[in-house]
């Protein structure tokens, strides 16, 4: 059984984590797949927008704490594979964000932990109106380091920060004030939101989306000036492609552009 499923309809790939059986934890096999599927995303020119979802009860319940605890049996008491873990792991949020395509989490049941960070890292995020958010490794005793990097950078961190120490779960409703997803829907409208987004987003210039995600973040990282510099070169380059000629082109004639890409 994949742990990671991937489904392709017009240019748009759904990947869905797939080990319902524990609330599609962040296994070291579920890892390792979910890499494996980024990785060959990267490479995909005919891919435009990615949807990612987990099958059962819920999106994503964090890491397999059993998996944790049973690395306490090495000789040096588990700080070697924590340490590959949470690597792994990050390695695994970067490469969403160095994904050429927009990546879309569509989310339902709970989102905890690692699950949490999950969503803040995807590019856009649409949950169902009954689902419920956390960084609560606080309640094991284990604070969410690594979590809060991307919460920290989509979230207040005043909010980020209290989510941290209470372990409180917030609701769909106060995610969405917060910037964490998009929007919330009714849970049975949930897959057609999620589809409706990325169906919006795969209409428009490939080739110019990727490029203003990769600037996206890498302008987050500069200074000020040296973002306008930055985004100023992108723009200029993007200026050039022959098919922003067209869709130019085609917005001042009043029709639709004749995009291959």
């Amino acid at each position: 059984m994949a742990l990671v499923e991937r489904e392709d309809r017009a240019a748009i790939a759904t990947l869905t984590l797939n080990d319902p059986g524990k609330l599609n934890a962040l296994s070291d096999a579920m890892l390792a797949e979910l890499s494996e599927t980024l990785s060959a995303l990267e490479e995909d020119t005919e891919t435009r927008v990615v949807i990612l979802r987990g099958a059962g009860r819920a999106f994503c319940a964090g890491h397999d704490l059993r998996e944790m605890q049973a690395v306490r049996q090495a000789p040096d008491g588990g700080a070697a594979a924590w340490g590959d873990l949470f690597t792994r792991c990050s390695a695994v949020m970067q490469q969403i964000v160095r994904l050429p395509q927009p990546v879309i989490a569509q989310v339902h049941g709970v989102a905890a932990a690692a699950g949490c960070q999950l969503v803040a890292t995807c590019d856009m995020a649409v949950a169902a109106d009954d689902c419920r958010f956390g960084v609560n490794g606080v309640n094991i005793g284990l604070f969410c380091s690594t979590p809060m990097v991307a919460l920290s950078r989509v979230m207040p961190r005043k909010q980020v920060f209290e989510m941290l120490t209470t372990g409180r779960l917030i609701d769909a409703d106060r995610a969405t004030e917060l910037g964490l997803i998009n929007r919330a829907v009714p849970a049975p409208g949930l897959d057609g939101a999620a589809r409706e987004l990325a169906e919006t987003v795969s209409a428009k210039l490939g080739r110019a989306v990727r490029v203003g995600k990769r600037a996206f973040y890498e302008q987050s990282e500069m200074t000020l000036a040296d973002a306008y510099a930055h985004t100023g070169t992108v723009m200029a380059m993007n200026m050039a492609f022959d098919e922003t000629k067209e869709g130019i082109a085609a917005f001042l004639d009043k029709r639709d552009p004749n995009w291959t890409q």
